[in-house]
């Protein structure tokens, strides 16, 4: 990582030391589906089934889909100011230890 900088000299390097709330999702519904399957305009949301039974199913919205594009097996991500993000499962395993 850094080599792609043309400035001479490899980018600063930083550790993440943040806390995050975190599901892993097992599934995703999309509207879009449902609405082919009844004939309508889909509104671009999306229902995530996370991966921990004690948890259930949520909707996300259209803007969330569209800027994060989540996929299955990686997870909601929730920082401490409420932005709301999806990161892919090797990346967050990596970067994040459960307390």
């Amino acid at each position: 990582m850094g080599e792609d900088c043309q400035c001479g000299a490899e980018m600063p390097k930083y550790k993440c030391h943040k806390e995050v709330w975190a599901l892993k999702i097992k599934n995703i519904d999309c509207d879009s589906d449902k609405a082919r399957d009844e004939g309508r305009e889909t509104d671009g949301t999306a229902t995530i089934t996370p991966e921990e039974s004690a948890y259930a199913s949520f909707k996300v919205d259209a803007n969330y889909m569209h800027k994060h594009k989540p996929e299955v097996g990686g997870y909601y991500v929730v920082y401490a100011d409420g932005y709301k993000s999806f990161s892919p499962a090797k990346a967050f395993e990596d970067g994040y230890t459960k307390v």
